[in-house]
This record gives structure tokens, sequence and C-alpha cells, in this order.
């Protein structure tokens, strides 16, 4: 199975297909009402994450590190984001990244941080001595059909044999639990998501 190698200076641009957002609001966090929560998207892209995030939360702050015409210009990792600055981060991080991005959005989520990712990214002896072993994730979502990610659009037509999965750490919760994603690409895709 061919794995996915993307050079140190890449941007990781692979933009995450709306229904695969939605499905995290209505199949992992399942709280009713988010009108009253602010979210950050900090690596929004052009905002295939940031605008299926806009139907279920108040407030949306998106911002990305390339200035792909979405959003504001921001380095997430060095940006001076305040402790406790907005109640959710929620993002697809920079695979290479994605650990830092972790642990810089539970200093800046007041309740929770949900990142996708592939399924791997659960795998590593490091990830687990810097993160899982004294804060891992309180539910492990693993999707149950294939999310296609292409490199620097989204595509209906793609297909992948890459695994991902929602990791999300809930300050409210303890323990941690794993749960699956069901099939729910054609109740999610809306008209319009993918131009």
């Amino acid at each position: 199975m061919a794995q996915r190698f993307e050079p140190k200076d890449s941007l990781d641009d692979f933009p995450t297909p709306p229904w695969a957002t939605r499905a995290l609001m209505a199949h992992v966090l399942r709280q009713e009402d988010f009108s009253g929560f602010s979210c950050l998207e900090p690596a929004c892209g052009r905002g295939y994450m940031a605008k299926p995030l806009g139907e279920y939360f108040g407030v949306v702050e998106a911002a990305d590190i390339h200035p792909y015409g979405f959003a504001e210009t921001r380095d997430f990792l060095s940006h001076p984001y305040e402790a406790d600055s907005h109640d959710w981060v929620i993002t697809n991080p920079p695979f290479r990244l994605s650990e830092k991005f972790v642990e810089k959005a539970l200093r800046v989520a007041r309740v929770g941080v949900a990142i996708l990712a592939r399924t791997v990214f659960l795998e590593s002896i490091g990830r687990y001595d810097r993160i899982y072993r004294t804060n891992p994730p309180t539910t492990f979502a693993q999707f149950s059909e294939r999310v296609p990610m292409v490199k620097g659009r989204v595509d209906p037509k793609a297909s992948t044999a890459t695994g991902y999965a929602w990791f999300v750490w809930d300050k409210r919760d303890e323990g941690s639990k794993l749960t699956w994603v069901p099939p729910c690409r054609k109740s999610l895709e809306r008209h319009g998501d993918y131009s």
C-alpha cells in the first residue's frame, strides 16, 4: 500500500471534504447546540472545514500560514493566542506538525480540541510519551468509510487507501473511548461543497 510523503517545507495542502467536518459534529461531538460557542480553525486553507463549522458554531475564526485567499494569514504555532481564548480548536493540521498543533490547541481551547488526522497518528512512542500517556484523547473516532483527500483540492470522485479519524480532547470528559464514524458521506454532502 502506498504511503504519502511530503517534503519538509510542504504546506501539506490536503483539504478536508466538508462532509467529514459535518460528521464530527453529527456523529462524534453530538452536542445539540454549538451556536453559543466559538471555534478556531487555524489551518483553514481554502475554507473547506471552516465553512461547515460555521453551520454549527456561533463564531468561527479561521486563519492559515499560507495566503489561500479565504482567511487571515497567520502561523498558528507562532501567533500569541491567549490561553482559553476559544471554546474549541478544530482543524486538519499538516501531519508533520500535528503534535505541535495539539499541544498548542490544548492551551488555546477552553472546552475542547478536535483534529482530523491519519489513523497512524495514534501510533508512535514519541507521541505516546509527549501526549497520550498524560493527556490521551477523550474520543478516538475512526471513519468507517474512507475520507478521500487530494493534494490542493477537494474532489467528489477521489478515492483513497488512507484511513482517517477524529482525535478529540473534550476537557469536560474523563477517560478515553473508541468509536466509529458511521457511513455518512451521502447524507452529509451538500450542493456546492466541491465548488
